[in-house]
């Protein structure tokens, strides 16, 4: 009889956790469908922001329009380049950027400029420190592309329309 009743007692536990777990199966699947759409909406609004805001040479501002800065006029920046082979790298830089007038943020953008030159070298030496020789000598102008686009972080702002390096001197040299 115990063993009977047992097997009874099992059963129910059975169709107890049966009905609760198909509850909640209908409760929590529904819901996340809902999540899992959000999450991908979300995911490729990312994506869209990126890709549109990724860094172009065919931005298309009429010269008038633009007014170039120079940081840290007369002064270029060495900077040590990554190393492949063993052997030390370094490239000396000046910089300057083309600025777009009539960009809304293009007044503050100007004074955020001048009173952070020290940022914005920072920000230079942090870029070009992760190239090495070669992709200064064959990628200048993806280069150029990449500070830009972490300048514009820096800033969050798209005022700065290039970047370019009026002076360099790239140099290879022993281990």
């Amino acid at each position: 009889m115990k063993k009977n009743l047992m097997s009874v007692l099992i059963l129910a536990l059975v169709l107890a956790n049966l009905i609760l777990t198909a509850i909640l199966m209908i409760s929590v699947v529904p819901q996340t469908k809902k999540a899992n759409e959000l999450i991908n909406k979300v995911c490729s609004a990312i994506d869209l922001e990126l890709e549109g805001g990724k860094a172009s040479a065919s931005i298309d501002i009429p010269m008038d329009q633009v007014e170039t800065v120079k940081i840290a006029e007369g002064e270029a920046l060495t900077i040590n380049l990554k190393s492949d082979d063993g052997k030390k790298s370094y490239a000396k830089v000046s910089i300057s950027l083309a600025v777009d007038k009539k960009n809304k943020g293009y007044k503050k953008g100007l004074e955020a400029i001048t009173a952070n030159e020290d940022l914005i070298k920072n920000e230079v030496i942090k870029v070009i420190a992760n190239h090495t020789i070669e992709d200064m000598r064959d990628g200048q102008k993806e280069l150029q592309d990449e500070v830009m686009v972490s300048l514009r972080k820096l800033f969050d702002s798209d005022f700065i329309v290039s970047v370019a390096f009026p002076t360099y001197t790239y140099e290879e040299g022993s281990n």
